[in-house]
C-alpha cells in the first residue's frame, strides 16, 4: 500500500517565487553562506579596504593642515613634513588598494564557482519530471547568465559598498568637525536626494526582473531551435524561427532600455544635486573666508570633501543597478534552490543488496495533473530473470509504467517493489546502479566511443567493452570507425548513424551489466536490418536478467515471457504472445495491424 499521501506535480517554487518575491535584503543575505569558507580572506580584503579608504580621507586633510600651518605661516619644515605625508599616504594607498582589488576578486570568484556547482548538483538531484516540465534553456540561463549577473556584485559591488561606504560616512563626521553650519549647509540637498533614490530604486526593481526573465526566453529559444535544427530545416522553418528569435530578442532589448532610461534621468540628476551642492559651498565658504571667519585651508579641504561626499553617493548609485540586476538574478537561482525534488531519498532510506530483479507493482495509480490519472490501480508481478513486454496504444501508460519502475516518478498512490523492497526505502544511487535505461533515441555525449561506453561502468576494461559492441553489433560499427574505441563522438552522437547510436546505446546497457533492463521504444529509430541484428543479440542482452520491453514493433516481443496489453492506464490483457493472439483480443487486433503495415 502507498506510505503516505502523494504529490501531484503542482507548480514549482521557481515560478512562485517570481509572483511572491523574497525581499531584496533576504535574497542577497542568501549569498552570505558562500563568503564562510573564506572567511579570513574576506576579513583581510574588508581590512584593505578600510585602509585605502583612510589613505583617501587623509588628502584633503593634508591639504589643510599645509595651506593654514605651513603655507599661510611660511614653514618650509611644516611644508617638507606635509609634503612627506603626502607620499606616503600615496603609496599606501596605491599597495593597499592593489591588494584589495586581487583579494576581492580571488574571493569573489570562488564564491561563484561554489554557488555555480552547488546549483549544479541541485539540478541535478531534480526529478525527471522537472526536467521534463521546465525549458532546457531556463535552466542553462540560471547557471550562465544569472550566476554572471552576481558576478560584478560580489568582486566590485563588495569594494564599491564597503569603500564608498566607509568613505560616505567618514566624509560626513568629518565635515562636521570641521564646521557644522556649513556641512548643513551643503546636506540641504538630501532630501531631493532621497526622493529621487527611491522612485529610482522602486522603478529599476522592476526593470531588472523584467530583463532576467527575458534573457531566459531567449536563452529557451535559441536552445530549442538549435536542438531541433534538423526539424527546423526539415520543414523549411527558418523564417518562423527567425522570427521567434527576434521577437524574444526584441523583447529582451526592451526590458535593457528600461534600465537604461531610467539610469539616464537618474545620474545625470546626482551630477546636478552635486553640482548645487558645492554652488552652495563655495557661495557661503568664500563669504567666510573673506569675513576672516574660515581659514582658507578649511575652505580647500571642504571642496575636497565634498568632492569626496558625492562621488561615493554617484558610486553607490551605479552600484544599486549592478545590486538590482544582481538580485533580480538571485531571485531566480533561488527559485531553482527552493525547487525541493519530488523523488528523492527518505531520510531512513537504505542502499539496496544485489537484486534478483523481481518486480511488483501493487494498485498502483499515478497521474501528471490531478484528476487525470495515466495509470489506475494497476497491480503486475514480474518474475526475478523474466522478460516483460508493455504493449499498448500511444497513451497508454507504458513508459510512464516503465518510469515508475525506474523511479523516475513515485506513484500517488500503491507501491512499487523490487525484490519485495519498497523502491522508495532504498537510496535512489543503490536502486540506479543495478538498472539501466535504453531510450527510444540513444543519446551519446561528447567524446570518444570508450567515453560513451564507459557512462554507466567507468571501472571497466577495453575487454569488457569489445566483448559488450561484439554482443550487438558483430564488429560492424567497429569497422566503420578508423580509431576504434579512441573515435571521437560529437554531441548527440551526431556523425553515426540512428541504428548505430542505438547499437552504442545497448553496448553501453550490457557494459553497465544491470540487473534489471528498460527498453523503451529502443528499436524504433532503427532500420530493419539493425533491428533483426539487435534481436539477435537479444538473448545475451537479456540473459540472466530482469527486462521491460516496450515496444511498438511486435517482431521484438515475441519470445517475452509475458506480454501486457495497457489501455488507459490498466492492465486488459496479459499472456505469452502465441496464447495473446489465439484470445482474439487487443493484442491480436495490434498484431494485426502491425502485420497490415508491415505487408504493406
Amino acid at each position: 500500500m502507498s506510505r503516505g499521501p502523494g504529490r501531484h506535480l503542482a507548480p514549482r517554487a521557481e515560478d512562485e517565487l517570481i509572483e511572491n518575491p523574497d525581499p531584496e535584503a533576504r535574497r542577497l543575505r542568501t549569498l552570505l553562506p558562500y563568503f564562510r569558507p573564506y572567511a579570513w580572506q574576506t576579513a583581510a580584503t574588508v581590512t584593505l579596504m578600510v585602509l585605502v579608504t583612510l589613505t583617501q580621507l587623509a588628502a584633503p586633510a593634508l591639504a589643510q593642515y599645509a595651506i593654514d600651518h605651513a603655507i599661510a605661516k611660511n614653514d618650509e619644515a611644516v611644508l617638507g613634513w606635509c609634503v612627506a605625508a603626502f607620499v606616503l599616504v600615496g603609496v599606501l594607498g596605491m599597495v593597499a588598494n592593489g591588494l584589495q582589488s586581487y583579494a576581492s576578486v580571488w574571493v569573489g570568484e570562488r564564491v561563484l564557482f561554489d554557488l555555480r556547482r552547488r546549483l549544479f548538483r541541485h539540478v541535478m538531484d531534480l526529478e525527471l519530471g522537472y526536467h521534463e516540465s521546465v525549458p532546457t534553456g531556463r535552466t542553462v540561463s540560471r547557471l550562465t547568465s544569472d550566476i554572471e549577473a552576481l558576478n560584478q556584485l560580489v568582486t566590485d559591488g563588495a569594494t564599491t559598498l564597503v569603500i564608498n561606504g566607509l568613505q560616505f560616512v567618514g566624509v560626513v563626521v568629518i565635515l562636521f568637525l570641521y564646521d557644522p553650519q556649513l556641512a548643513l549647509m551643503c546636506f540641504a540637498v538630501f532630501p531631493l536626494l532621497a526622493i529621487v533614490t527611491a522612485a529610482f530604486r522602486v522603478g529599476s526593481a522592476r526593470a531588472y526582473r523584467r530583463t532576467r526573465e527575458k534573457v531566459a526566453e531567449v536563452l529557451s529559444v535559441l536552445q530549442e531551435t538549435l536542438a531541433g535544427m534538423r526539424v527546423v530545416q526539415g520543414f523549411g522553418r527558418q523564417d518562423a524561427a527567425r522570427r521567434a528569435f527576434g521577437d524574444a530578442n526584441v523583447e529582451y532589448r526592451r526590458a535593457n532600455m528600461s534600465t537604461i532610461y531610467l539610469s539616464s534621468l537618474y545620474f545625470p540628476g546626482i551630477e546636478l544635486l552635486a553640482a548645487g551642492g558645492t554652488l552652495i559651498v563655495l557661495w557661503s565658504g568664500t563669504e567666510r573666508v573673506l569675513d576672516g571667519d574660515l581659514t582658507v585651508g578649511v575652505m580647500v579641504a571642504f571642496i575636497g570633501y565634498l568632492s569626496n561626499f558625492f562621488d561615493p553617493i554617484q558610486q553607490l548609485s551605479q552600484l544599486y543597478n549592478t545590486l538590482q540586476s544582481a538580485s533580480a538574478a538571485l531571485e531566480k537561482i533561488n527559485g531553482v534552490f527552493k525547487t525541493t525534488p519530488r523523488v528523492a531519498d527518505r531520510p531512513d532510506a537504505v542502499a539496496m543488496p544485489p537484486a534478483r530483479g523481481a518486480i511488483s507493482l501493487d494498485d498502483v495509480t499515478f497521474e501528471y495533473r490531478p484528476g487525470r490519472p495515466v495509470i489506475e490501480h494497476l497491480s503486475l508481478e514480474i518474475p526475478a530473470g523474466s522478460t516483460v513486454a508493455l504493449v499498448g496504444a500511444t497513451g497508454a501508460g507504458k513508459s510512464t509504467l516503465a518510469k515508475l519502475i525506474a523511479r523516475f516518478y513515485d506513484p500517488q498512490a500503491g507501491s512499487v517493489r523490487i525484490d519485495g523492497r519498497d523502491v522508495r526505502d532504498v537510496t535512489l544511487d543503490s536502486l540506479r546502479a543495478q538498472m539501466a535505461v535504453v531510450p527510444q533515441e540513444g543519446h551519446l555525449f561528447a567524446g570518444t566511443l570508450r567515453d560513451n561506453l564507459l557512462f554507466g561502468r567507468p571501472g571497466a576494461d577495453d575487454a569488457t567493452l569489445l566483448a559488450a559492441l561484439a554482443a550487438v553489433d558483430e564488429g560492424d560499427l567497429l569497422a566503420s570507425l578508423p580509431n576504434g574505441l579512441d573515435s571521437p563522438v560529437s554531441e548527440r552522437g551526431t556523425g553515426l548513424s540512428a541504428g548505430q547510436r542505438q547499437l552504442v546505446s545497448f553496448a553501453r546497457a550490457l557494459v553497465a551489466d544491470p540487473r534489471i533492463l528498460i527498453l523503451d521504444e529502443a528499436t524504433s529509430s532503427v532500420d530493419v536490418q539493425t533491428e533483426h541484428r539487435i534481436e539477435r543479440a537479444m538473448d545475451t542482452l537479456l540473459a540472466g536478467r530482469t527486462a521491460v520491453l516496450i515496444a511498438h514493433r511486435l517482431s521484438t516481443i515475441r519470445n517475452a515471457d509475458m506480454i501486457v496489453v495497457l489501455d488507459h492506464g490498466r492492465i486488459v490483457e496479459r499472456g505469452s504472445h502465441d496464447a495473446l493472439v489465439g484470445a482474439g483480443g487487443r493484442y491480436a487486433q495490434l498484431h494485426g495491424d502491425w502485420h497490415s503495415l508491415v505487408d504493406a
